[in-house]
């Protein structure tokens, strides 16, 4: 039996903003919209819901007058992240007999 895909990764949005994260310490709100092309407001809620699964790390600060919000990925997004990928090459596998 297949073992099920993470939910919260199936939206292309959240993988994009996870797959950006994986390989950065940091990025910051401007970076990801820019590599995703998405909206403001879109992004906005997508984060949200990473970081209230816990999968990232959302902080808000200041650069000079404008705010700043920077995000990074937890430990558990990066196992989350690794373990949704694995077991999507599963299903290009053979099943066990």
């Amino acid at each position: 039996m297949l073992k099920p895909l993470d939910p919260l990764l199936m939206s292309e949005l959240r993988l994009a903003i996870m797959s950006i994260l994986m390989y950065v310490e940091e990025a910051d709100f401007l970076y990801i919209k820019e590599q995703t092309g998405a909206t403001a407001g879109n992004l906005s809620v997508q984060i949200d819901k990473l970081q209230t699964a816990g999968y990232i790390k959302v902080e808000k600060g200041f650069a000079g007058k404008r705010t700043r919000t920077v995000c990074r990925v937890t430990a558990k997004g990066r196992e989350a992240f690794e373990s949704h990928f694995k077991t999507l090459s599963s299903y290009f596998s053979p099943p066990d007999e």
